[in-house]
């Protein structure tokens, strides 16, 4: 049982927080909940953090809550691998978290007030927002919220005629690299999305040159195929029976000795300093998000590769709660690791494996 800081001693206080400021854990006991008053800043993201003595989600989702807050209260600004991925993960486990209502609300106040009164910062920031808000909406209450609905309907309003999304291009693959990204993120929160919103007469037009878009543009990795196999478990007709089962077998393929998979394999993507990609290395985010996609896509939480891959995740988290995975452009912040982080809790709680 964890006892509150007051009644630590001070040698094991002493203790406690030698480890906390060493892996980048919070000091916040299970009692007091994080909030964006009581947060600690994890610490940087590092391939030679040590590995967990045994596996806990209740660590996973206080690194998560850290990171996100530590993003929206620093950064001031929503992004896809922390706090938009934060959005998707944190209901898998619970929604009813100080942290997870401060950053729905902030994604909120972007719709209501941010976006009437200055406008998007980029129409990416518009489709993001409104796919998970909407992923959100389907994990939490199952009722298309109103907010939501008004940023899934502007998102209709920044498409181009060719059914794409002008996307933020800062070489910072798989998310911020390409507009192909935005195309199938947003085709994965129009299909989530409650209350039949995919039938509005704006969704079913936005749609249609939606796939128009892909096909005259072909996915340009197996990432990207993959986020269609996603979007298509929401919508049957975004992709072909016979393309679905390909992407399936090629994922399968691509799984390594030890279980997991690396993010580094699912594409070509080139570094922006110079050095090789990691393709031989598991990490949170190729597992993860591999193993999500594929349970998405009907594949059995008690297939044998899949839990494989869930025995890999449980004993390659690291002692701050969080799944390592390595930038695809260069050796710095590896922020990919919080999306990582969020996949391996989605594909933990998609195979039943919280535990």
């Amino acid at each position: 049982m964890r006892h509150s800081r007051a009644l630590l001693p001070l040698f094991c206080l002493g203790c406690t927080l030698f480890v906390a400021l060493s892996t980048g854990l919070s000091l916040v006991s299970a009692a007091e909940p994080i909030t964006l008053q009581n947060y600690v800043a994890p610490a940087a993201n590092t391939p030679d953090e040590p590995m967990a003595k045994a596996f806990s989600m209740a660590r996973a989702t206080e690194f998560l809550d850290s990171a996100a807050l530590d993003w929206q209260k620093t950064r001031g600004c929503m992004t896809c691998h922390t706090n938009y991925a934060y959005l998707m993960a944190r209901p898998a486990v619970s929604a009813a978290a100080p942290a997870h209502a401060e950053v729905r609300k902030f994604a909120e106040q972007l719709v209501t007030e941010r976006w009437p009164d200055k406008g998007p910062r980029w129409d990416a920031e518009v489709v993001a927002t409104a796919t998970v808000l909407a992923l959100n909406d389907a994990a939490t209450t199952g009722q298309l919220q109103d907010v939501t609905r008004q940023a899934l309907d502007k998102m209709w309003t920044l498409q181009r005629e060719d059914g794409g999304w002008t996307w933020i291009k800062c070489d910072w693959p798989p998310m911020e690299s390409d507009d192909h990204f935005g195309v199938t993120f947003a085709a994965v929160g129009v299909g989530a999305a409650p209350a039949g919103y995919a039938d509005t007469p704006a969704a079913k037009a936005g749609m249609e040159k939606l796939r128009n878009y892909l096909r005259e543009n072909p996915a340009p990795t197996l990432h990207h195929k993959a986020m269609i196999l996603w979007g298509a478990s929401y919508t049957p007709n975004l992709m072909s029976d016979a393309d679905k089962q390909d992407c399936i077998a090629s994922l399968r393929k691509l799984q390594h000795e030890d279980g997991g998979w690396g993010l580094a394999t699912l594409g070509d993507w080139q570094r922006g300093d110079g050095s090789a990609q990691d393709t031989a290395s598991s990490d949170g985010y190729g597992t993860g998000f591999v193993i999500y996609v594929l349970r998405r896509a009907g594949v059995p939480a008690n297939d044998a590769q899949l839990q494989r891959g869930v025995a890999w995740l449980r004993t390659h988290q690291r002692e701050s709660g969080r799944w390592f995975s390595r930038s695809l452009h260069a050796d710095s912040k590896h922020y990919i690791t919080h999306a990582g982080t969020a996949f391996a809790v989605l594909a933990l709680a998609a195979c039943d494996a919280t535990e």
